[in-house]
């Protein structure tokens, strides 16, 4: 029988971990014989996100703010900072601390790397984009972002981050490397997190109408988690500071979105316009031209399939 392949890492700090896109980044590790601890302070993510993995000797969970200087005995040759409030009814429920983790949060996952002389990838998001003016969005676009709007807290969070984490490398000379994902959507998001997918699906399921905000005619480009991770694990085995962009290039309309999930869960549901929210992106597309060059990374589940999975997964844990 042949050996099997050594891991690219031994050991893997994921902060957020038990968060939508964190836990699924553990549960990747893990598949890949990289032991992994989960750091994560629950205040939007769920211990029931890795539940699956506890009681693996190769799992650890430590519950801890990272906006706290935190440590891990064990040595580290990877960090992946993923602790953030993401959606919108979150970061708007918690702005400071979504600013704290951005900022001091980054700060404590950059100096952790920096000593255990490990690789560190930072979760930037598209939202550094703003409301863009280029479209798509390419890396060398410098964005279009309201600092006092309401999705600020966010937003800056976030391209402060970046910064830190350049100015970290230039300085300290970390391996850093940062990726900027483009709305991911899959199992574990919460059905109430305010994001489209979940919102859509969880009332397609439940026989309401779906809420669409404005006419419906903004964009966005929806990225599977299974392909979101793939690209991150690609950006973290490479040494590409970056950022790059991880996102599906395939635009959708929110409503078309709305009538594809309708059709999809099989359901009865209707439309309702109602106010869209201020700031609200017009348009949302990556140019993935360089993770397609240098990472050899592009998505490869279709919308119909990865929405038919999610709403499968809804399907499960209601009748759970």
């Amino acid at each position: 029988m042949a050996a099997a392949p050594s891991p690219r890492w031994e050991h893997a700090v994921v902060t957020g971990g038990a968060g939508f896109v964190g836990s699924h980044l553990c549960t990747a590790l893990i598949a890949e014989g990289t032991a992994v601890t989960c750091v994560d302070d629950f205040c939007t993510g769920t211990p029931e996100n890795v539940a699956q993995l506890a009681g693996r000797p190769e799992f650890s969970l430590l519950r801890a703010d990272v906006t706290e200087p935190f440590d891990i005995a064990r040595p580290t040759d990877l960090v992946l900072h993923f602790a953030s409030p993401a959606s919108p009814a979150d970061y708007l429920r918690l702005p400071l601390h979504t600013l704290e983790t951005g900022s001091l949060g980054t700060r404590n996952a950059l100096m952790l790397a920096r000593r255990h002389g490990a690789r560190f990838v930072l979760a930037s998001t598209s939202e550094a984009y703003g409301d863009p003016q280029q479209h798509p969005q390419s890396e060398s676009y410098w964005g279009n972002v309201n600092p006092v709007g309401p999705r600020s807290v966010y937003d800056e969070a976030k391209r402060f981050g970046e910064a830190l984490t350049t100015a970290e490398a230039g300085v300290h000379g970390t391996a850093t490397g940062i990726v900027r994902l483009f709305n991911t959507y899959g199992p574990r998001m919460r059905g109430y997190d305010g994001r489209a997918v979940p919102t859509f699906v969880r009332q397609a399921l439940a026989g309401e109408p779906l809420t669409v905000t404005g006419d419906g005619q903004q964009t966005r480009s929806l990225a599977y988690v299974d392909d979101t991770v793939r690209g991150i694990l690609a950006m973290a085995a490479s040494d590409l500071p970056g950022p790059v962009n991880i996102g599906n290039p395939d635009e959708i309309t929110m409503l078309d979105l709305a009538y594809k999930i309708i059709e999809l869960a099989g359901s009865d549901s209707t439309v309702r316009f109602i106010e869209r929210p201020a700031d609200d992106p017009a348009v949302r597309c990556p140019d993935i031209t360089l993770a397609r060059d240098k990472l050899q990374w592009e998505p490869r589940i279709s919308a119909d399939e990865g929405l038919a999975r999610t709403i499968g997964w809804y399907r499960g844990q209601a009748a759970g």
